[in-house]
Protein backbone atom coordinates (compact mmCIF):
# COMPACT_ATOMS: atom_id res chain seq x y z
CA UNK A 1 0.00 0.00 0.00
CA UNK A 2 0.95 3.34 -1.02
CA UNK A 3 2.13 5.47 2.48
CA UNK A 4 0.75 8.36 1.14
CA UNK A 5 -2.81 6.16 1.21
CA UNK A 6 -4.11 6.29 4.61
CA UNK A 7 -6.93 3.94 5.72
CA UNK A 8 -9.83 6.83 5.83
CA UNK A 9 -8.92 7.21 1.92
CA UNK A 10 -10.47 3.47 1.76
CA UNK A 11 -14.22 3.00 2.08
CA UNK A 12 -16.17 -0.24 2.46
CA UNK A 13 -15.83 -1.30 -1.04
CA UNK A 14 -11.84 -1.22 -0.94
CA UNK A 15 -12.12 1.85 -3.31
CA UNK A 16 -10.12 5.31 -2.97
CA UNK A 17 -12.14 7.61 -1.71
CA UNK A 18 -11.21 11.39 -1.92
CA UNK A 19 -13.08 13.56 0.38
CA UNK A 20 -15.59 10.98 1.13
CA UNK A 21 -16.65 10.37 -2.47
CA UNK A 22 -15.44 6.99 -4.24
CA UNK A 23 -12.62 8.16 -6.97
CA UNK A 24 -14.40 5.34 -9.27
CA UNK A 25 -18.08 7.10 -9.39
CA UNK A 26 -16.07 10.16 -9.84
CA UNK A 27 -14.37 9.31 -12.77
CA UNK A 28 -17.23 7.32 -14.08
CA UNK A 29 -19.44 10.83 -13.77
CA UNK A 30 -17.06 13.50 -14.94
CA UNK A 31 -15.00 11.31 -17.25
CA UNK A 32 -10.96 11.06 -17.15
CA UNK A 33 -9.06 12.96 -17.08
CA UNK A 34 -10.16 14.70 -14.26
CA UNK A 35 -8.40 16.70 -11.65
CA UNK A 36 -10.18 16.48 -8.25
CA UNK A 37 -9.41 18.40 -5.27
CA UNK A 38 -10.22 17.50 -1.91
CA UNK A 39 -11.15 21.09 -0.10
CA UNK A 40 -11.46 19.95 3.49
CA UNK A 41 -7.44 19.33 3.37
CA UNK A 42 -6.92 22.79 1.72
CA UNK A 43 -8.70 24.44 4.51
CA UNK A 44 -6.65 22.40 6.97
CA UNK A 45 -3.32 23.53 5.69
CA UNK A 46 -4.70 26.99 6.00
CA UNK A 47 -5.52 26.64 9.51
CA UNK A 48 -2.56 24.74 10.34
CA UNK A 49 -0.31 27.81 8.87
CA UNK A 50 -2.61 30.23 11.02
CA UNK A 51 -2.69 27.99 14.30
CA UNK A 52 1.59 28.78 14.08
CA UNK A 53 1.02 32.38 14.20
CA UNK A 54 -1.75 32.72 16.23
CA UNK A 55 0.36 30.28 19.03
CA UNK A 56 3.75 32.50 18.52
CA UNK A 57 1.30 35.77 18.74
CA UNK A 58 2.74 37.42 15.74
CA UNK A 59 0.88 39.81 13.03
CA UNK A 60 0.57 37.88 9.48
CA UNK A 61 -0.59 37.33 6.56
CA UNK A 62 -1.36 33.74 4.85
CA UNK A 63 -1.07 34.63 0.83
CA UNK A 64 -2.10 31.89 -1.09
CA UNK A 65 0.07 31.68 -4.28
CA UNK A 66 -2.18 31.15 -6.43
CA UNK A 67 -0.25 30.31 -9.74
CA UNK A 68 -0.30 26.86 -8.20
CA UNK A 69 -3.47 27.02 -9.15
CA UNK A 70 -6.36 29.71 -9.96
CA UNK A 71 -9.56 29.40 -10.55
CA UNK A 72 -13.04 31.17 -9.45
CA UNK A 73 -13.89 27.68 -7.14
CA UNK A 74 -10.49 28.16 -5.49
CA UNK A 75 -10.60 32.04 -4.61
CA UNK A 76 -13.82 31.59 -3.43
CA UNK A 77 -12.86 29.17 -1.45
CA UNK A 78 -9.72 31.53 -0.21
CA UNK A 79 -12.49 34.33 0.40
CA UNK A 80 -14.43 31.58 2.93
CA UNK A 81 -11.04 31.32 4.84
CA UNK A 82 -10.66 34.80 5.15
CA UNK A 83 -7.39 34.21 3.41
CA UNK A 84 -4.79 36.48 1.28
CA UNK A 85 -3.86 35.67 -2.41
CA UNK A 86 -1.31 36.96 -4.52
CA UNK A 87 -1.64 37.20 -8.42
CA UNK A 88 1.06 37.31 -11.32
CA UNK A 89 -1.18 37.95 -14.33
CA UNK A 90 -3.82 40.21 -15.13
CA UNK A 91 -5.71 37.00 -15.92
CA UNK A 92 -5.39 35.62 -12.58
CA UNK A 93 -6.55 39.08 -11.03
CA UNK A 94 -9.71 38.92 -13.33
CA UNK A 95 -10.45 35.41 -12.11
CA UNK A 96 -9.95 36.74 -8.76
CA UNK A 97 -12.14 40.08 -9.70
CA UNK A 98 -15.01 37.28 -11.38
CA UNK A 99 -14.88 35.43 -7.96
CA UNK A 100 -15.51 38.63 -6.14
CA UNK A 101 -12.48 38.30 -4.08
CA UNK A 102 -12.05 41.28 -1.91
CA UNK A 103 -9.44 43.54 -3.96
CA UNK A 104 -7.42 44.52 -0.71
CA UNK A 105 -6.45 41.17 -0.02
CA UNK A 106 -4.50 40.56 -3.28
CA UNK A 107 -0.93 41.43 -3.28
CA UNK A 108 0.29 41.57 -7.63
CA UNK A 109 3.56 40.40 -8.16
CA UNK A 110 5.70 39.80 -11.57
CA UNK A 111 9.05 40.67 -13.38
CA UNK A 112 7.93 42.72 -16.04
CA UNK A 113 4.08 43.83 -15.72
CA UNK A 114 2.07 45.82 -18.17
CA UNK A 115 0.68 48.98 -18.30
CA UNK A 116 -2.72 48.01 -18.61
CA UNK A 117 -1.76 45.12 -15.75
CA UNK A 118 -0.93 47.89 -13.48
CA UNK A 119 -3.74 50.03 -14.55
CA UNK A 120 -6.00 47.04 -13.69
CA UNK A 121 -4.48 46.92 -10.14
CA UNK A 122 -5.33 50.37 -9.42
CA UNK A 123 -8.57 50.72 -10.85
CA UNK A 124 -9.92 47.68 -8.81
CA UNK A 125 -7.89 48.74 -5.67
CA UNK A 126 -5.40 45.51 -5.52
CA UNK A 127 -4.37 45.83 -1.94
CA UNK A 128 -0.68 46.01 -2.66
CA UNK A 129 1.41 45.75 -5.52
CA UNK A 130 4.98 43.72 -5.33
CA UNK A 131 7.37 45.98 -7.56
CA UNK A 132 10.00 44.11 -8.83
CA UNK A 133 12.13 46.61 -10.78
CA UNK A 134 12.50 50.53 -11.84
CA UNK A 135 10.64 50.36 -15.04
CA UNK A 136 7.44 49.24 -13.21
CA UNK A 137 8.60 52.05 -10.71
CA UNK A 138 8.37 54.45 -14.01
CA UNK A 139 4.98 52.84 -14.92
CA UNK A 140 3.40 53.38 -11.85
CA UNK A 141 5.05 56.87 -11.30
CA UNK A 142 3.47 57.59 -14.37
CA UNK A 143 -0.23 55.73 -13.48
CA UNK A 144 -0.70 57.88 -10.55
CA UNK A 145 0.62 61.49 -11.60
CA UNK A 146 -2.61 62.91 -11.19
CA UNK A 147 -4.00 61.01 -8.14
CA UNK A 148 -4.22 61.28 -4.68
CA UNK A 149 -5.09 57.86 -3.83
CA UNK A 150 -2.54 55.59 -1.55
CA UNK A 151 -0.51 52.71 -3.50
CA UNK A 152 0.62 50.18 -1.04
CA UNK A 153 4.11 48.55 -1.86
CA UNK A 154 6.19 45.93 -1.07
CA UNK A 155 10.10 45.74 -3.00
CA UNK A 156 11.31 42.72 -3.92
CA UNK A 157 14.75 41.96 -3.98
CA UNK A 158 16.90 39.26 -4.67
CA UNK A 159 18.89 38.56 -1.26
CA UNK A 160 21.65 36.23 -2.38
CA UNK A 161 20.15 33.04 -1.22
CA UNK A 162 20.08 30.34 -3.64
CA UNK A 163 17.40 27.49 -2.24
CA UNK A 164 18.63 23.82 -2.60
CA UNK A 165 16.53 22.90 -5.15
CA UNK A 166 15.76 22.47 -9.25
CA UNK A 167 17.49 25.58 -11.31
CA UNK A 168 14.16 26.18 -13.13
CA UNK A 169 12.21 27.37 -9.75
CA UNK A 170 15.62 28.70 -7.82
CA UNK A 171 14.88 32.60 -7.63
CA UNK A 172 16.53 33.67 -4.70
CA UNK A 173 20.01 33.57 -6.21
CA UNK A 174 21.53 37.14 -7.22
CA UNK A 175 21.49 35.82 -10.95
CA UNK A 176 17.52 36.09 -11.42
CA UNK A 177 14.99 37.89 -13.04
CA UNK A 178 13.35 38.63 -10.09
CA UNK A 179 13.73 41.74 -8.15
CA UNK A 180 16.43 44.26 -7.12
CA UNK A 181 19.58 43.33 -6.40
CA UNK A 182 20.81 44.33 -2.74
CA UNK A 183 25.01 44.25 -2.70
CA UNK A 184 24.74 46.54 -6.31
CA UNK A 185 23.07 49.24 -4.36
CA UNK A 186 19.57 48.27 -6.74
CA UNK A 187 17.34 47.89 -3.54
CA UNK A 188 18.95 51.29 -2.33
CA UNK A 189 18.07 53.40 -4.52
CA UNK A 190 14.37 51.35 -5.44
CA UNK A 191 13.59 52.58 -1.93
CA UNK A 192 14.49 56.25 -2.46
CA UNK A 193 12.78 56.43 -5.44
CA UNK A 194 9.95 54.76 -4.08
CA UNK A 195 10.15 56.90 -1.01
CA UNK A 196 9.98 60.03 -2.82
CA UNK A 197 6.75 59.93 -4.77
CA UNK A 198 4.33 61.02 -2.11
CA UNK A 199 1.61 58.41 -3.24
CA UNK A 200 3.25 55.34 -2.57
CA UNK A 201 3.55 53.43 0.77
CA UNK A 202 6.13 51.26 0.86
CA UNK A 203 4.87 48.54 3.46
CA UNK A 204 8.01 46.66 3.84
CA UNK A 205 10.27 44.18 1.44
CA UNK A 206 9.69 41.17 -0.15
CA UNK A 207 11.72 37.70 -0.67
CA UNK A 208 11.19 34.73 -2.62
CA UNK A 209 14.23 31.97 -2.56
CA UNK A 210 12.34 29.54 -4.56
CA UNK A 211 9.91 26.26 -4.25
CA UNK A 212 9.93 22.62 -3.54
CA UNK A 213 12.58 23.41 -0.78
CA UNK A 214 12.90 20.54 2.08
CA UNK A 215 15.93 22.58 3.88
CA UNK A 216 14.92 24.97 6.15
CA UNK A 217 18.55 26.72 6.30
CA UNK A 218 17.11 28.57 3.66
CA UNK A 219 14.32 30.52 4.75
CA UNK A 220 16.58 30.94 7.88
CA UNK A 221 18.89 32.90 5.75
CA UNK A 222 16.35 34.69 4.03
CA UNK A 223 14.27 35.83 7.44
CA UNK A 224 17.81 37.02 8.64
CA UNK A 225 19.03 38.97 5.56
CA UNK A 226 15.50 40.64 5.40
CA UNK A 227 15.80 41.48 9.13
CA UNK A 228 19.46 43.05 8.53
CA UNK A 229 18.36 44.96 5.84
CA UNK A 230 15.23 46.72 7.62
CA UNK A 231 17.63 47.78 10.35
CA UNK A 232 20.14 48.98 7.58
CA UNK A 233 17.29 51.00 5.62
CA UNK A 234 15.99 52.22 9.13
CA UNK A 235 19.64 53.71 9.96
CA UNK A 236 19.85 55.01 6.63
CA UNK A 237 16.50 56.47 5.54
CA UNK A 238 14.31 56.70 8.35
CA UNK A 239 12.66 53.50 6.42
CA UNK A 240 10.26 51.39 9.01
CA UNK A 241 9.99 48.21 7.96
CA UNK A 242 6.02 47.32 8.93
CA UNK A 243 6.00 43.66 6.79
CA UNK A 244 8.82 40.98 5.83
CA UNK A 245 7.34 38.89 3.03
CA UNK A 246 9.74 35.64 2.75
CA UNK A 247 7.60 34.10 0.14
CA UNK A 248 6.83 30.47 -0.30
CA UNK A 249 8.53 27.38 -1.63
CA UNK A 250 7.37 24.82 1.07
CA UNK A 251 8.08 21.67 -0.40
CA UNK A 252 5.52 18.74 -0.32
CA UNK A 253 6.05 14.90 -0.70
CA UNK A 254 5.63 13.71 -4.26
CA UNK A 255 7.38 9.93 -4.13
CA UNK A 256 9.36 8.21 -1.50
CA UNK A 257 12.25 9.92 -2.49
CA UNK A 258 11.03 13.49 -1.13
CA UNK A 259 11.68 13.87 2.75
CA UNK A 260 10.19 16.93 3.13
CA UNK A 261 9.70 18.46 6.69
CA UNK A 262 6.17 19.49 8.24
CA UNK A 263 5.35 23.16 6.24
CA UNK A 264 4.41 24.66 9.57
CA UNK A 265 7.88 23.71 10.59
CA UNK A 266 9.14 26.01 8.07
CA UNK A 267 7.37 28.45 9.57
CA UNK A 268 8.02 28.33 13.14
CA UNK A 269 11.34 28.63 11.66
CA UNK A 270 11.27 31.66 10.32
CA UNK A 271 9.50 33.39 13.10
CA UNK A 272 12.12 32.64 15.50
CA UNK A 273 14.77 34.06 13.60
CA UNK A 274 12.70 37.34 12.57
CA UNK A 275 11.84 37.64 16.59
CA UNK A 276 15.80 37.12 17.41
CA UNK A 277 17.31 39.46 14.44
CA UNK A 278 14.48 42.51 15.20
CA UNK A 279 15.17 42.55 18.95
CA UNK A 280 19.05 42.13 18.28
CA UNK A 281 19.09 44.51 15.23
CA UNK A 282 16.94 46.89 17.30
CA UNK A 283 13.81 47.58 14.98
CA UNK A 284 9.97 47.14 15.83
CA UNK A 285 8.61 43.86 15.07
CA UNK A 286 7.56 43.48 12.37
CA UNK A 287 4.46 41.31 10.66
CA UNK A 288 5.28 38.48 8.77
CA UNK A 289 4.02 37.05 5.51
CA UNK A 290 3.99 33.94 4.05
CA UNK A 291 2.83 33.12 0.07
CA UNK A 292 2.32 29.07 0.12
CA UNK A 293 1.05 28.08 -3.06
CA UNK A 294 2.03 23.94 -3.50
CA UNK A 295 1.95 23.39 0.33
CA UNK A 296 -1.79 24.25 0.34
CA UNK A 297 -2.90 22.63 -3.09
CA UNK A 298 -0.82 20.19 -3.52
CA UNK A 299 -1.48 16.96 -1.52
CA UNK A 300 -5.02 18.10 -2.02
CA UNK A 301 -4.99 17.19 -5.99
CA UNK A 302 -5.84 13.41 -7.47
CA UNK A 303 -5.70 13.21 -11.41
CA UNK A 304 -7.98 10.49 -12.20
CA UNK A 305 -7.04 8.69 -15.49
CA UNK A 306 -8.48 6.08 -17.65
CA UNK A 307 -5.60 2.86 -18.65
CA UNK A 308 -5.46 1.96 -22.66
CA UNK A 309 -3.00 0.44 -24.55
CA UNK A 310 -0.16 -1.60 -23.11
CA UNK A 311 3.70 -2.08 -24.79
CA UNK A 312 6.11 -4.63 -23.59
CA UNK A 313 9.49 -4.87 -24.40
CA UNK A 314 11.78 -7.91 -23.40
CA UNK A 315 14.17 -6.81 -21.20
CA UNK A 316 12.48 -3.00 -20.63
CA UNK A 317 10.32 -1.64 -18.01
CA UNK A 318 6.92 -1.63 -20.41
CA UNK A 319 4.42 1.20 -21.34
CA UNK A 320 1.33 1.38 -20.01
CA UNK A 321 -0.42 4.02 -21.63
CA UNK A 322 -3.07 6.36 -20.00
CA UNK A 323 -5.61 8.90 -21.54
CA UNK A 324 -4.05 11.78 -20.65
CA UNK A 325 -0.56 13.51 -19.90
CA UNK A 326 2.09 15.88 -20.55
CA UNK A 327 -1.05 18.13 -21.73
CA UNK A 328 -2.39 18.41 -18.38
CA UNK A 329 1.11 17.81 -16.12
CA UNK A 330 4.06 18.88 -17.97
CA UNK A 331 6.08 18.63 -14.82
CA UNK A 332 7.78 15.12 -16.03
CA UNK A 333 8.20 16.20 -19.22
CA UNK A 334 9.86 20.09 -17.88
CA UNK A 335 11.78 19.11 -15.06
CA UNK A 336 11.91 14.84 -14.36
CA UNK A 337 9.68 15.38 -11.89
CA UNK A 338 8.07 12.21 -9.76
CA UNK A 339 4.37 11.00 -8.78
CA UNK A 340 3.07 8.00 -7.20
CA UNK A 341 0.23 6.37 -8.27
CA UNK A 342 -2.18 4.14 -7.40
CA UNK A 343 -5.48 2.00 -8.57
CA UNK A 344 -8.81 3.24 -7.74
CA UNK A 345 -10.61 0.05 -7.68
CA UNK A 346 -7.81 -1.09 -5.28
CA UNK A 347 -5.41 0.95 -3.97
CA UNK A 348 -4.42 -1.51 -1.20
CA UNK A 349 -3.50 -4.33 -3.81
CA UNK A 350 0.13 -5.63 -4.06
CA UNK A 351 2.57 -4.31 -6.67
CA UNK A 352 3.64 -7.02 -9.02
CA UNK A 353 5.73 -5.12 -11.79
CA UNK A 354 7.37 -1.53 -12.18
CA UNK A 355 5.87 0.43 -15.67
CA UNK A 356 6.41 3.26 -17.32
CA UNK A 357 3.20 5.40 -16.97
CA UNK A 358 2.87 7.22 -20.33
CA UNK A 359 0.54 9.50 -22.45
CA UNK A 360 -1.34 10.17 -25.19
CA UNK A 361 0.52 12.95 -26.59
CA UNK A 362 2.71 12.74 -29.54
CA UNK A 363 6.59 13.11 -28.01
CA UNK A 364 8.76 10.61 -26.72
CA UNK A 365 8.97 12.57 -23.79
CA UNK A 366 5.56 12.39 -22.73
CA UNK A 367 5.87 9.79 -19.42
CA UNK A 368 3.97 10.62 -16.19
CA UNK A 369 5.91 8.11 -14.49
CA UNK A 370 9.07 6.53 -15.89
CA UNK A 371 9.71 3.67 -12.91
CA UNK A 372 5.83 3.35 -11.24
CA UNK A 373 5.10 -0.11 -9.10
CA UNK A 374 1.97 -1.28 -9.81
CA UNK A 375 -0.34 -4.28 -9.13
CA UNK A 376 -2.05 -5.99 -12.38
CA UNK A 377 -3.93 -3.53 -14.61
CA UNK A 378 -6.24 -4.11 -17.36
CA UNK A 379 -7.69 -1.47 -19.86
CA UNK A 380 -10.52 0.24 -18.39
CA UNK A 381 -8.77 0.82 -15.40
CA UNK A 382 -8.68 4.26 -13.71
CA UNK A 383 -5.16 5.61 -12.35
CA UNK A 384 -5.11 7.71 -9.68
CA UNK A 385 -2.33 9.93 -9.70
CA UNK A 386 -1.77 11.57 -6.35
CA UNK A 387 -0.73 15.06 -5.04
CA UNK A 388 -1.50 16.86 -8.55
CA UNK A 389 -2.95 19.57 -7.06
CA UNK A 390 0.06 22.27 -7.63
CA UNK A 391 0.82 23.31 -10.94
CA UNK A 392 -0.50 20.86 -12.91
CA UNK A 393 -4.11 22.56 -14.57
CA UNK A 394 -2.06 25.78 -14.05
CA UNK A 395 0.37 24.67 -16.44
CA UNK A 396 -1.88 23.13 -19.04
CA UNK A 397 -2.38 23.05 -22.50
CA UNK A 398 -4.15 21.81 -26.03
CA UNK A 399 -0.83 20.36 -27.39
CA UNK A 400 -2.33 17.86 -30.06
CA UNK A 401 -5.10 19.84 -29.61
CA UNK A 402 -6.53 17.74 -27.20
CA UNK A 403 -9.23 19.35 -24.58
CA UNK A 404 -8.08 20.34 -21.00
CA UNK A 405 -9.72 17.99 -18.56
CA UNK A 406 -12.49 18.98 -15.50
CA UNK A 407 -11.66 19.91 -12.43
CA UNK A 408 -14.14 18.80 -9.36
CA UNK A 409 -13.93 19.79 -6.17
CA UNK A 410 -15.41 17.49 -2.98
CA UNK A 411 -16.04 17.83 0.89
CA UNK A 412 -17.57 16.83 3.01
CA UNK A 413 -19.23 13.42 0.88
CA UNK A 414 -20.41 15.66 -2.37
CA UNK A 415 -18.56 16.63 -5.52
CA UNK A 416 -18.89 19.42 -7.96
CA UNK A 417 -17.73 20.66 -11.18
CA UNK A 418 -16.09 23.17 -10.88
CA UNK A 419 -13.93 23.74 -14.18
CA UNK A 420 -15.88 22.40 -17.11
CA UNK A 421 -14.34 19.62 -19.85
CA UNK A 422 -13.31 21.74 -22.49
CA UNK A 423 -15.13 20.09 -25.85
CA UNK A 424 -14.07 20.45 -29.61
CA UNK A 425 -16.15 23.37 -29.94
CA UNK A 426 -13.76 25.34 -27.40
CA UNK A 427 -10.33 24.14 -29.25
CA UNK A 428 -11.40 26.10 -32.31
CA UNK A 429 -13.90 29.00 -30.88
CA UNK A 430 -11.15 31.26 -31.49
CA UNK A 431 -9.76 30.15 -34.71
CA UNK A 432 -11.17 32.53 -38.35
CA UNK A 433 -11.59 31.80 -41.82
CA UNK A 434 -8.36 32.62 -44.35
CA UNK A 435 -9.68 34.17 -47.16
CA UNK A 436 -7.01 35.97 -49.08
Amino acid sequence: MNDQIKAADINSSGHLQIGGVDALTLADKYGTPVLVYDVAKIRDQIHRFRNVFEQEHVEYEVSYASKAFASVAIYQVMKQEQAHIDVVSGGELATAIKADFPMEKISFHGNNKSEAELSMALEHGVGTIVVDNFHEIDLLKQLIADSSKRVNVQLRITPGIAAHTNSYIATGQVDSKFGFDVDSGQADKALRELMAISQINVTGIHAHIGSQIFDVQGFKGVAHKLVQIAADWQEKYDFHTKILNVGGGFGIKYSADDHPIHPEDFVRAIIDVVKKSAQESGIDMPAIWIEPGRSIVGPAGYTLYTIGSRKDIPGLLPYVSVDGGMGDNIRPALYNAKYEAVLARDPQAQNIEEVRIAGKYCESGDILSDRQPLPETHPGDVLVMLDTGAYDYAMASNYNRNPRPAVVFVENGRDQLVIKRESYDDLTHLDLNYSL
